[in-house]
C-alpha cells in the first residue's frame, strides 16, 4: 500500500468512526427513551411480553458471528482465501438466524396482541430493538458485497482488506449495542 492509499484509508477509518459515534448517540436517546416508558402505566409489563429462549438463541448467533467475523480477519491478514470464505459464510449465516429470530419474536409479539400501538413500553421497545435488526439487514448486504467483491479482480487486495477493516469496525459495534440491549432491555425482565 503506498503513502496516498494509507491516507485515504485513513480518512475513511475516520469518517467512519464519526459515523459510529452519531449511531452510538442515536441509541443512547433510543435507549433512554425505552427507560422512561418501560414498564408503561397501561398496557403488558415486559415480563409477560419477552421470553428468555429467543433472546438466548439470537444471542447466540449474532455474538457468535463476532468470532466468525474474527476468522475472516486472520485469514485476510495472511491472504489465506479458505479462512476468509468460511469466516464471512459463517458470519453471513449466522447474521440471517439472528434476523430470523427477530422477525419471529415481532411476528410471534404481534399475534399475541403486543403490537407497536399497544402500549409506549412496546413503542419504544420496538424503534429500538427493530433498529438495532435494521442495523443487521444492511450489515447483510454490506457481507454480500464484501464476497462479490473479494471475487472480482478489479478490486485489489489492500482496497479489499480496508473495506474488510471498516466494515469489522461497523458489525462489532452492532453486537455491541446488542449486548446492552440484553443487559438493559431484556435481562431485568426475564
Amino acid at each position: 500500500m503506498n503513502s496516498q492509499e494509507a491516507a485515504l484509508f485513513q480518512d475513511k477509518k475516520i469518517g467512519f468512526f464519526i459515523y459510529l459515534g452519531v449511531e452510538a448517540i442515536m441509541f443512547a436517546v433510543l435507549f433512554a427513551t425505552y427507560f422512561i416508558f418501560t414498564p408503561a402505566a397501561k398496557g403488558p409489563y415486559p415480563t409477560e411480553v419477552f421470553e428468555a429462549r429467543t433472546v438466548l438463541l439470537s444471542s447466540f448467533f449474532l455474538l457468535s458471528s463476532s468470532g466468525t467475523l474474527l476468522i475472516a480477519e486472520k485469514g485476510i491478514e495472511k491472504k489465506n482465501q479458505t479462512k476468509v470464505i468460511v469466516g464471512l459464510g459463517a458470519t453471513l449465516l449466522c447474521a440471517f438466524a439472528f434476523l430470523g429470530l427477530e422477525i419471529h419474536e415481532f411476528y410471534t409479539f404481534v399475534q399475541e396482541g403486543y403490537g407497536i400501538t399497544t402500549s409506549i413500553f412496546l413503542a419504544s421497545f420496538y424503534v429500538l430493538v427493530g433498529l438495532h435488526a435494521t442495523h443487521v439487514a444492511f450489515g447483510i448486504g454490506w457481507m454480500i458485497v464484501l464476497f462479490l467483491h473479494y471475487y472480482r479482480p478489479k478490486v485489489s487486495y489492500s482496497l479489499y482488506m480496508e473495506k474488510q477493516i471498516i466494515f469489522s469496525y461497523y458489525w462489532h459495534f452492532v453486537d455491541v449495542v446488542w449486548v446492552f440491549i440484553i443487559l438493559l432491555v431484556y435481562l431485568p425482565y426475564l
